[in-house]
């Protein structure tokens, strides 16, 4: 009887804690927040239309030479030619100076006697090393004693060469450091010539406008000095590294002109204007949503929002370009669309 009335009181206890807990499940839910689905949630929109996109944007900057070297011998001693003036035009290869080499000459001279006396003693072990009348020795030491002879001179006849002094490349002698007669020691400027058969013109681009060049895009050029002149240049580097005001370095190579010369230091401008249509369907950057690989837009479509793929074209700092996906005069939602959903009613605000 006991154990009846113990297994009842179990039995009431679960019950009691079922019901109770099945209340509070029915108290929480009717707490918590369902959002009504035809409740209309405010946004802002834009129309899609033809705008003219076509944007010029100037950038000025200054020529550097092509390149530029400091004449330095690889020999010191006194000049004894220096056949150069500045503003002089230099082909490559072109004597730039002549140092005194009297006594390397004389050194090699003296081992090229040293060397005949060894080859002929050369002949004379090479005789008597076959009858056996001298040791073998005396040949090894006397084909070791012609090698380093030759070595030595050697090294004279590049100690010789490094006495003649000429231009790597064609340019003009921007700067003359010595005089015929002055004395210099290894690695001492000379001269320094400039080559200005290009020239790098170098212009900072800010960011938002960087993607409009490309390495080997034909551009053209404008300067100061020539008004009325336009030259064409093509981009050979952009920087991968902005500065602190997120501005990039393009650099532009420009061939010179006779007709038209340019100098180093001089001031060019570049007018880049993008590749858009003058009129295009376009919508603002802000409506899009997504990626660009794969950018989708918010239309309103009777009272809803409705998510559509879109294919987007050029861009400038405002505006997208629509290949396809909308049509002119589609209303797409520019702001709010992170509390939207396929489907979801808005109210224009």
């Amino acid at each position: 009887m006991k154990r009846i009335l113990t297994v009842l009181a179990l039995i009431s206890t679960l019950g009691l804690t079922a019901w109770t807990l099945l209340n509070n499940k029915e108290a929480v839910e009717a707490r918590v927040y369902k959002p009504n689905p035809d409740q209309k949630v405010g946004v802002r929109a834009a129309t899609a239309e033809l705008r003219n996109l076509a944007q010029a944007s100037e950038f000025l900057g200054s020529f550097s030479p092509n390149r530029t070297i400091e004449i330095r011998p690889q020999a010191g001693g006194q000049i004894v030619q220096l056949p150069i003036e500045e503003g002089q035009t230099i082909g490559a290869g072109r004597l730039i100076a002549k140092l005194d080499d009297e006594q390397i000459r004389y050194q090699i001279e003296a081992l090229q006697v040293t060397l005949e006396g060894y080859q002929n003693d050369l002949k004379r072990y090479e005789t008597l090393v076959k009858g056996d009348a001298t040791p073998a020795i005396n040949l090894e030491r006397t084909q070791l004693s012609i090698r380093a002879t030759q070595a030595q001179i050697k090294q004279l006849q590049k100690q010789l060469a490094n006495t003649t002094v000429t231009a790597p490349f064609a340019g003009i002698v921007t700067e003359k450091m010595a005089e015929r007669g002055s004395v210099v020691s290894v690695g001492a400027p000379i001269a320094k010539v400039t080559d200005i058969s290009s020239l790098k013109l170098v212009v900072d681009v800010p960011e938002k406008s960087i993607n409009q060049f490309r390495v080997g895009q034909s551009i053209a050029i404008e300067t100061e000095v020539y008004p009325q002149v336009r030259f064409t240049g093509r981009v050979s580097m952009i920087s991968a590294e902005g500065d602190a005001a997120h501005n990039y370095p393009v650099e532009i190579t420009v061939r010179n002109s006779a007709a038209h010369p340019l100098r180093a230091g001089m001031y060019g401008a570049i007018a880049n204007t993008s590749q858009l249509k003058n009129q295009t369907l376009a919508i603002p950057r802000q409506a899009i949503v997504g990626s660009e690989k794969q950018p989708q837009v918010y239309v309103i479509e009777g009272g809803r929002a409705v998510l559509k793929p879109v294919k987007i074209g050029a861009t400038t700092n405002d505006y997208y370009e629509i290949i396809s996906g909308l049509a002119a005069g589609s209303q797409v939602v520019t702001s709010g669309q992170i509390n939207l959903q396929n489907g979801t009613p808005v109210v224009v605000q």
